[in-house]
């Protein structure tokens, strides 16, 4: 294990504290909880609180979308952890203006039952929570059952649209309309090429060939739908929009945001040659990039891949996805 780090054990809590030594103006922790994240601006009187949380090793997400237009909290657990539920409830408590806050996160076993004990300790405060969960990874289960698929890079268009939304005056009902509008407008598929390694473990979580790559692996190492020889780039960006259009309709004319998403090893010169063919490829179907985002956006650690997001626009959602919004890794003006 080769890596910048002091005691693994550490490593979270000192990750975390560059973090607010670079953003005091945008980050901030509370009751000296490090793993309790708000932003340091005033939250408006009255808006719907949106809160995310989830395992560190995913940089930018879960924290680095605190900010304006975005959304409000988050609670950070160890790498590829659960934060507790206590820390989700006393993010809830900061959040909240009095009009209810929404969970915003990834479909994961130990982040839906902790965030599902916040909200019942909510709840007898007084304070109404409602869930909008993202499973955008079209390669974790098959369609007709897409309550069972992961949530990757596609949720950061749901704390776009959901944080523009709220920032507006939106109520409860209507913010997570909204996010859960764009989920299910939302599709991804990742592409692995190698594994990471969890600091406190010291080794690597799973083993690939030098010569083969995995389509549709999760961002912990989830197996995917196949693993095969390397392709080119071209050839690479075929298959996982085959799989992408195969469950989700688009016609010539339709709208579409695209994430082009590094998992935390690849090069920006590779993900612009993969956004060359997506862009090739969308524009022979007639489909017109509203937005597109390349770099960082849901990484896994130090492993080499990348994804490709897709969300289908109409008018609603193309006003809120171009809203401006600040945060200590994502801005848009």
């Amino acid at each position: 294990m080769k890596k910048f780090i002091n005691n693994p054990k550490n490593f979270v809590n000192e990750m975390i504290e560059g973090i607010l030594f670079a953003h005091p103006e945008k980050l901030k922790c509370i009751n000296n909880d490090l793993r309790c994240l708000v932003r340091a601006d005033k939250i408006k009187k009255g808006k719907v609180g949106i809160m995310t949380g989830g395992g560190s090793g995913h940089l930018p997400l879960f924290l680095g979308y605190v900010g304006n237009n975005l959304i409000d909290g988050a609670a950070v657990g160890g790498v590829f952890q659960s934060p507790s539920a206590e820390q989700m409830y006393q993010v809830t408590k900061e959040i909240d203006q009095g009009s209810g806050v929404l969970y915003l996160y990834g479909n994961y076993t130990g982040d839906i039952i902790n965030f599902d004990m916040a909200s019942e300790m909510a709840d007898m405060d007084g304070i109404k929570t409602m869930q909008v969960l993202g499973n955008d990874d079209c390669a974790s289960s098959i369609k007709g059952e897409e309550n069972k698929r992961r949530g990757v890079a596609g949720l950061v268009f749901a704390f776009k649209t959901a944080g523009a939304y709220a920032e507006e005056g939106a109520s409860l009902g209507e913010v997570a309309r909204v996010a859960q509008k764009t989920v299910d407008n939302t599709r991804t598929m990742g592409v692995a090429l190698s594994p990471c390694i969890i600091p406190e473990v010291g080794h690597s979580t799973f083993e690939i060939g030098d010569d083969e790559m995995e389509i549709g692996m999760g961002i912990h190492g989830e197996p995917g739908i196949n693993r095969g020889k390397l392709m080119t780039a071209d050839d690479t960006v075929v298959v996982m929009l085959d799989h992408i259009f195969r469950d989700y309709e688009y016609k010539t004319g339709d709208e579409a945001a695209v994430i082009i998403n590094g998992l935390g090893a690849t090069p920006l010169e590779e993900l612009y040659i993969i956004y060359r063919k997506v862009h090739l490829t969308l524009q022979d179907k007639g489909i017109k990039v509203h937005r597109i985002y390349i770099g960082e956006f849901a990484t896994s650690m130090e492993m080499a891949g990348m994804s490709i997001s897709l969300l289908k626009l109409d008018d609603e959602l193309k006003r809120l996805i171009d809203t401006p919004c600040d945060s200590p890794f994502y801005k848009q003006v």
